[in-house]
């Protein structure tokens, strides 16, 4: 299996520097190939606007032919300006309640990505998460890049340095203490890639509407996984695109966020007879510490194209 993991890092890892801005442009052309960004966004106003405005600026506005199509933020019930500032600096809006109404929004970050593939139409669909300072458009070329190169590449994630507190470090806690363990020791063929829980990454459309999504924080590592399994590790790749600068969360929220990876895990690997998991922490109070209780994310929604919105939209 290490042989197998050093022959794909070697034949499907690259830098954003690998691909051109001018040669990507030249495939999508030949290839009538479109491409959607989608950010999720919730309470993300300081952020969002200024990924936005990079992406207009570097991929849509300022080239002989866009590479980006479509430019959607999906909010998801922000409390703050996150969709105004959003439209002003030029993406489509959309409320992830306005979309397949029939079906009640579930809370979660998987919950928006999926219900973005009825909100965008491009053959590669782009993911950056709204919280990113310093924004690169390297974060979106460098994994788009791939799709529009290689025909047999269909999942791109982006690998960066992550650097907290003044170190650099190459994954987030959650990724070092649950995520990588449960990937080297139940998916070994997935070892190589360094940010696995990372969440920008490209996939063509007709790979994500086969997959189902785990509507909260496993909605990374249970796409991942599932990918594998549908296409196989050559159709996968990474693409260093630098450093990635983001807000970070509590020792709790990460807590909540491992109990959640662990599970969509657990489902992968077993999938009877499971009951539905909480997760207790605890707190300090005026009289010692107060237990708080949570429900950890088990829902799951189903491939796209079996929804019958899609599938109409999709024969149209």
């Amino acid at each position: 299996m290490l042989e197998e993991v050093e022959r794909w890092l070697a034949a499907r890892s690259w830098s954003a520097a690998d691909r051109p801005l001018d040669q990507l442009l030249d495939r999508k052309r030949a290839a009538g190939t479109t491409v959607s960004v989608v950010l999720p966004a919730l309470d993300e106003e300081a952020t969002v606007g200024a990924i936005v405005e990079v992406i207009r600026r570097e991929l849509i506005e300022g080239l002989p032919v866009p590479l980006v199509d479509e430019l959607v933020v999906i909010d998801s019930g922000s409390s703050d300006a996150t969709a105004e500032v959003a439209a002003k600096a030029g993406a489509r809006v959309v409320h992830r309640d306005d979309i397949l109404p029939r079906i009640p929004a579930l809370p979660g970050k998987g919950e928006v990505l999926w219900r973005s593939l009825l909100a965008t139409t491009g053959d590669v669909v782009c993911f950056v998460d709204a919280d990113l300072r310093d924004f690169s458009a390297a974060f979106v070329h460098g994994i788009v890049g791939p799709l529009l190169t290689e025909p047999d590449v269909q999942f791109v994630k982006a690998m960066y340095d992550r650097p907290l507190d003044g170190a650099p470090g190459q994954g987030g806690r959650v990724t070092e203490l649950v995520a990588r363990p449960l990937l080297n020791l139940h998916w070994p063929q997935l070892a190589g890639f360094v940010q696995p829980l990372g969440g920008e990454y490209a996939v063509r459309r007709s790979l994500l509407e086969r997959l189902p999504f785990p509507v909260g924080y496993g909605v990374e590592l249970g796409l991942l996984v599932d990918a594998l399994h549908t296409v196989g590790l050559d159709a996968l790749a990474q693409v260093d695109v630098g450093v990635r600068h983001h807000r970070h969360q509590d020792g709790q929220a990460l807590g909540r966020m491992a109990a959640a990876i662990y599970r969509t895990a657990q489902l992968r690997l077993s999938r009877g007879h499971l009951v539905r998991p909480r997760l207790t922490q605890f707190e300090r109070g005026p009289e010692g510490f107060v237990p708080r209780t949570y429900p950890v994310d088990t829902e799951e929604r189903p491939p796209m194209r079996e929804v019958e919105e899609y599938a109409r939209r999709r024969a149209a």
